[in-house]
């Protein structure tokens, strides 16, 4: 065979037709997780009056899959590299399934809390695998990018359609069926990735640090707990710990990848600008984003009274604009430059954030519709160009662990938002005064959350009710309002450092050679 033919032969076999089909099978993954994350959302008021949480333990049940995700991933990536990113989805999937059943099932908030945990354990197997094997599936840049646009773009139908089936299910069922519509989609998953997807690893790994898989996890934990307590509750002796451990944990961390000869993140990676620049993009960006989004499913349906299916419909604008700027983010980064398309998006959202600090209980549709459309546009144009970036920055054979910190950066900035902005809610919220008439155990019962308020208003005379209601639903659409603000800000600051971190950054346009 001649130099000429070789690149002929393994264009053809990059361009084989499987690779859609498999690349078909990844996003049911991708669909798997975002469905679960948005019903979560909807099922909070239902979940509230079976099992009575507290605030505290409610934002726990919000976000502790996203604490514990984020302590694994890095982890479960490189694991991805070592034994195969194929077996590792799979294994994941299954267990993800499993484990959805759990929650469905859970009849008190710590058993509800530990089964988001495990499930946050599951899911940290799944993404990492599923951007990887898209690394090593897609050689050709622009079907790379194409194909990270479905990706996206399917993470965000799922976003749209974890609120609608999730509404049809809430009205016809109880809050725990909302999880097992994960089944289904596993089954499928399992049964088509066996056939379809490639085996894909480091030829050349190396040992899995046990002693790094620890350090890991003891420092995100450590140190995104440490930060969600102190903005609940303020400074403490036990935060401090906490902190204190966590930060040591992730120093050790680092300083011994630098030694290891096959460590379990090359932290060499982050010497590379727009890696660390995208990287640092996604992670504020959620965190700017996470805590409205927890709490708009609850101000649809507790404050201005629509049902879960019509709350669910009412945020399908975010899905459509994402879905749609994900599939075309890649030619538009080609034709002006990433930068401007990722710092543009990101300063979209944050004005539309910024709009959303006007809302008051009555506010229309169309104003609130409006936003939610230019929000998800400008984030399905910044994370699909961003991931690009990520994964276009690194050797395939480290695609597990770059991908993983591409998904560390979503989930600890999707845990930090829930805890640092929706601990501004719930503290404005817990502020508001009770009409006089209510009794203390009920006027308790209704600080803990606005759900609680809803309930507890039941018992009371239609007068005094009504006035609680109103209380509690200002005091949360005040938080909400300041949430925003504070969001706007981290969004339009984030646009900023964009612009400066990703200069002369552009998407690869060659064909890799396998």
């Amino acid at each position: 065979m001649t130099r000429t033919d070789q690149p002929t032969k393994e264009a053809e076999v990059l361009r084989r037709p499987g690779r859609w089909l498999a690349l078909a099978v990844l996003v049911l993954a991708v669909l798997l997780v975002a469905v679960d994350a948005t019903v979560l959302g909807l099922a909070t008021p239902f979940l509230s009056e079976d099992l009575e949480p507290t605030g505290t333990q409610l934002l726990w049940i919000g976000d502790v899959y996203s604490f514990v995700i984020a302590g694994l991933l890095v982890s479960m990536g490189s694991l991805g590299d070592r034994i195969g990113r194929k077996k590792l989805l799979l294994t994941g999937a299954a267990a993800f399934g499993a484990v959805s059943v759990l929650n469905a099932y859970a009849t008190s908030p710590e058993m509800m809390i530990a089964a988001r945990a495990l499930l946050g354990v599951a899911g940290a197997t799944l993404m990492p695998s599923t951007l990887a094997l898209i690394r090593n599936l897609f050689h050709d840049p622009r079907e790379r990018s194409f194909a990270i646009g479905i990706w996206g773009a399917m993470a965000s139908a799922g976003a749209a359609v974890g609120p609608v089936v999730g509404g049809f299910l809430l009205e016809h069922f109880w809050w725990g069926s909302v999880f097992l519509i994960n089944l289904p989609v596993m089954v499928v998953l399992v049964l088509v990735g066996i056939k379809y997807i490639p085996e894909s690893k480091n030829p050349a790994p190396g040992p899995w640090d046990l002693l790094s898989v620890a350090l890991s996890l003891i420092g995100m934990i450590g140190v995104v707990y440490a930060i969600k307590e102190i903005a609940a509750h303020g400074p403490s002796a036990d935060m401090t710990v906490a902190a204190v451990i966590g930060a040591g944990a992730l120093t050790w961390f680092v300083r011994r990848q630098l030694r290891l000869d096959a460590p379990l993140l090359d932290m060499r990676l982050f010497h590379h600008k727009g890696f660390s620049g995208a990287v640092l993009a996604d992670l504020l960006t959620i965190l700017g984003l996470s805590g409205l989004v927890f709490f708009l499913s609850q101000f649809l349906q507790l404050v201005q009274g629509r049902s879960p299916l019509e709350a669910g419909l009412a945020e399908l604008p975010a899905a459509i604009g994402a879905v749609t700027a994900g599939l075309i983010a890649g030619n538009v980064a080609r034709r002006f430059s990433v930068r401007s398309v990722v710092a543009g998006g990101l300063a979209a959202v944050g004005l539309a954030l910024a709009v959303l600090t006007l809302l008051d209980r009555s506010t229309g549709y169309p104003m609130l519709g409006a936003s939610l459309l230019v929000v998800g546009v400008g984030a399905g144009f910044a994370f699909t160009v961003t991931a690009d970036v990520i994964l276009s920055s690194v050797p395939r054979e480290q695609a597990g662990a770059a991908s993983a910190v591409s998904e560390t950066a979503y989930e600890l900035g999707a845990a930090l938002g829930i805890a640092l902005l929706g601990s501004i809610v719930t503290g404005v919220y817990s502020d508001f005064v009770s009409p006089p008439g209510v009794p203390a155990d009920t006027s308790a019962a209704a600080h803990d959350s606005l759900g609680g308020a809803v309930e507890v208003s039941a018992g009371l005379p239609d007068e005094t009710a009504t006035a609680l209601v109103t209380a509690a639903q200002d005091a949360f659409v005040e938080g909400l309002r300041i949430a925003a603000g504070v969001g706007a800000a981290v969004l339009l600051a984030t646009a900023a450092a964009a612009w400066y971190l990703l200069r002369g950054q552009k998407l690869a346009e060659g064909v890799e050679h396998p």
